[in-house]
């Protein structure tokens, strides 16, 4: 299957919210995680500082995945990755991440953090193969997150890292 990259339009709300929704039923079946939080509004993502790019299968121009870049206080956050799950493990989320290290360096950002899963395989291992490597929260908004996912209970599914890569 073979796709095109391109940076996310406010018409792409619904179908980005429609691709985190089936992308976390995948990772909701791995966990366990029945009371799993709802995905954010797709208008959310792309009204927030940063940017969104869209993954689109070239031979129906159908949206396959998507990629979103916070911008806070001058950081680089990878907020969240999703492919849908019938386009799953044919290189879509690589090259969503690929796009967002270019994206992030165009932009002048000389790194990219995330956090994620530690065990999950598409989640930290994956970023390791992208060049991610675990990091510690050093600024108020990440330490922010470690404490906004532990309000969630996200650890509870397993440890919960942050990860960098520099640009």
């Amino acid at each position: 299957m073979s796709r095109r990259l391109r940076a996310a339009e406010s018409s792409d709300a619904e179908v980005i919210q429609a691709i985190e929704t089936a992308a976390d039923a995948l990772l909701i079946d791995a966990l366990g995680a029945w009371d799993w939080p709802p995905v954010d509004a797709g208008a959310g993502r792309l009204s927030s500082p940063g940017f969104v790019l869209i993954a689109e299968d070239s031979a129906s121009n159908s949206p396959i995945g998507f990629v979103h870049v916070l911008d806070i206080d001058g950081l680089a956050h990878l907020e969240q990755l999703s492919v849908t799950p019938a386009a799953a493990r044919n290189g879509h989320g690589r090259a969503l991440v690929t796009a967002a290290l270019d994206e992030a360096r165009e932009r002048g950002y000389t790194r990219l953090t995330l956090r994620t899963y530690a065990e999950i395989p598409w989640n930290a291992p994956f970023y390791a193969s992208c060049g991610f490597l675990e990091s510690i929260p050093e600024t108020a908004f990440l330490r922010e997150l470690v404490e906004t996912e532990s309000a969630l209970g996200l650890d509870r599914y397993g440890r919960r890292v942050q990860m960098t890569v520099e640009l």
